[in-house]
This record gives structure tokens, sequence and C-alpha cells, in this order.
């Protein structure tokens, strides 16, 4: 007769690991926004930090193993623990593959000028970079941490005081008239009907009968978020773009599932400007670079004029003071000390010229000098914009009151 003998049954670690927490832990990792080289020699955090080290630290923030184990895997690597813990974060990345939220690349794979990604060790070097799905996922965990900081139970639209016929039904109806939206009330175009002729038999309908219902107008939205990537961003060993960062990613997620209608662009500005598709932000860092703000918002401002929307807006994240313009030859001219009043004229030009286009202009300062507030004013007094004086811990609620609170009209 066959037998089976079982075995008892011991758990792991991975049984009780949830993959998406560890992603969200690790989010700072894989945001970091200092970069290892700095010419100045200033510490920005530990950003050579490899992926397995940051996945031993946050296994033993979530509780997982002993702070005991993780010390005597850094100080013994040969023990038994420390391979059984080697062993463990191995499963662990393998998973992370498996699933599709991190992509291993190699270097013989990689393009030559492939400078970003994660580096596992210097005896192996793998690298291993966010996917499109990972992105998403921290965006969207961003966002509930910032909406359960506003108190917000629903993420609503941009709701105007206007009304206009279409697909989505408001309490009132209203008479047809020509142009609306064939979105027919049926009760209460029978109700008239028959109001007028009574119940004889046949329904006779006339064109006073016919009553549509009405919609809230919900206004369509395409914004560019500038971010700031000058040096002064990661200055004093004060990290202030990741928090930016991270506002992107979670605006992003907002306006893709929330809000179908509306656009999110994504410009850098540093000693010039560039855009930056939102599926490479988490890989973005800052570098040895002055402030060129008027080219930033040049930039922004013609990605803006393509855009077919009722609303146009950059918002702007920012620590410095303008220190840099773009010449007519091509040529950067910096000047890192004080406002320079050349580059400080070239920029309220473009703010001007911004107005104009119908571009509002909202400033998130996260940096409180007082020549700073009186240029921040200045740009919002021309562009008749908000400025908001905030605090890398506050910067994503700020911004997304702001983007919910945005009230327009119809344009016509």
């Amino acid at each position: 007769m066959a037998t089976t003998t079982y075995k008892k049954w011991a758990g792991s670690l991975l049984d009780s690991l949830n993959l998406e927490d560890l992603l969200d832990e690790l989010s700072q990792f894989f945001l970091q926004s200092g970069f290892p080289d700095s010419p100045w020699g200033e510490p920005y955090g530990d950003v050579q930090q490899t992926l397995r080290e940051a996945i031993v630290d946050k296994l033993v923030t979530l509780g997982h193993i002993p702070p005991e184990m993780r010390d005597n895997w850094r100080q013994n690597p040969e023990s038994e623990d420390a391979k059984q813990l080697d062993e463990i974060v191995d499963q662990i990345i393998s998973r992370m593959i498996e699933e599709g939220w991190l992509r291993s690349e190699r270097p013989d794979t990689m393009p030559a000028e492939a400078g970003e990604g994660y580096e596992d060790g210097p005896g192996n070097p793998e690298r291993f970079q966010l996917t499109g799905k990972s992105v998403d996922f921290l965006g969207f965990r961003q966002l509930r941490h910032l909406l359960g900081s506003l108190g917000r139970s629903s993420l609503g639209r941009h709701e105007t005081a206007q009304f206009s016929t279409g697909v989505e039904a408001y309490q009132e109806s209203k008479e047809y008239e020509f142009g609306d939206t064939i979105n027919l009330d049926i009760a209460a175009t029978l109700t008239r009907s028959i109001a007028r002729e009574g119940l004889s038999g046949a329904i006779n309908l006339e064109y006073s009968d016919v009553m549509v219902r009405q919609t809230e107008y919900e206004s369509s939205c395409s914004t560019v978020l500038l971010l700031d990537t000058s040096h002064s961003m990661i200055l004093y060993n004060e990290d202030r773009f990741t928090p930016a960062k991270r506002v992107a990613l979670a605006l992003s997620h907002l306006i893709r599932t929330q809000y179908p209608g509306d656009s999110l662009r994504l410009v850098l500005f540093h000693d010039s400007a560039e855009e930056v598709p939102l599926k490479e932000l988490a890989r973005v860092v800052v570098g040895p670079y002055h402030t060129n703000t008027r080219e930033g918002l040049r930039l922004a401002r013609r990605i803006l004029m393509t855009e077919k929307k009722d609303m146009k807006q950059i918002v702007m994240i920012t620590d410095g003071k303008p220190s840099a313009m773009t010449l007519p030859n091509g040529r950067i001219y910096k000047s890192a000390f004080g406002l320079d009043p050349m580059i400080l004229d070239e920029t309220f030009k473009e703010v001007a010229i911004c107005r104009k286009a119908g571009i509002l202009i909202n400033t998130f300062m996260l940096a409180s000098d007082r020549y700073l507030v009186e240029f921040v004013k200045k740009v919002t007094e021309i562009c008749k914009g908000k400025a908001y004086f905030t605090t890398t811990m506050n910067l994503g609620e700020y911004i997304l009151m702001d983007y919910f609170r945005k009230k327009t009209q119809t344009i016509h």
C-alpha cells in the first residue's frame, strides 16, 4: 500500500511579505535625487546604497527581521544567518522582476550611455530599474497618502457654475435648443405634451415639448509641471527634489485615472530646459546647474500652445532665484550672485508673454528668503496667478488642493 510522508511545514519570510508595501517603502531609494560625483564634495545622502542593502533595511522597518540579523549580515557576511538573509533577498528581487515591478539589465545589454539605474554591489554589476507598472503604483500610493492628509473621501472634478448638455445627467432639465446634445429627458417631455393636450389617446409631441437633461460643465485642463533641477535643490544636505518627484507621480496618476480629459507634461529647467517623459521621472536627478527660469517658462508655453484645452497652466516648483538665461546666440549667460537685473527683466517679459497667451502660472517656492519672496510676488502680479511658500513636508498637499479647487468657465 502506497504511503506518503509529510514533513513539518516551516514558514518562510516571503509568505507574509507584501511586495507592494515593500516597494512603497523602497520609494525613497528609487526616487533619490542626489548625484554621487558632486564637484563640491558635499553629502547628498547615501546615494550609493545598493538595492540589497535597501531591501534589508526595509525588512527591518517592516518588522520581518530583527535589527541584530541585519547587523550580523553586514559584519559577518560568511555566517549562516548572513547567507540565509542573502538567499531571502535574492528571492525577493527575483519575485519583483517576475511580477513586473523591476527590470534587470546587465552592462553587455545596456547602451554605452546608460548611466541610470541602481547597481547591486561592485561584485555584481547588474542594474535594476523601475518599470512602468511600479512607477504608476508609486504614483497611486503617493496620491493616496496625500489625499489622506487632506481628509478627502472622493477625488472630485474641475466643476464650474456653467451647465451644458452632455453625457452625464444633472438633476435639472431644460427646453431643447438647437445645438444641444440630445440627452432626452423622456419623463419631462411626455409631461409637457400631456399637460398641453391631455390624455386623449395618441401623444402628439411638438418642438416646444422636448426637454433635455443638463450636465455640470467640467473643464479640461492642460498642465505643465515645471521642476527646478538646479544644484540648490539638494544643497545644504536637504533634498527638495525627491518630494517634487513624488508630487509629479501623484499628479500624473490623478489626472490619468480621474481627469482623462486633462493632460500633464513635465519640463525640467536648469542651465537650459528640456521636456522629459513622465515615465522617466524616477531616474531624474539634479546636477551642478544654475536656474534658467525664463527658458523653462518659454518651453512650457510652447508646449501648452499646442494643447486644445479650456485651461492652460504652469505649475512651477523651485527654491532658487533665476540665475541664468539663454542669449540670442544660444549661449548661456550665468550670474550666481544676487538677482541679476538683466536676467530678472527677461524672466518677467516671458511671464508677461505667458499671461497674454492665457496661461496661468502658479509658483510653489521651497524657500523663504526675502529677495526670493519679492521675485515670486512680482511673477504673481504679472501673470495674475498664485504663489505658495511651502516646505517639502506640505508641498504635495498644496499642489493637489490647488488642482482640486481650480474653477474655469466655458470658453466660447
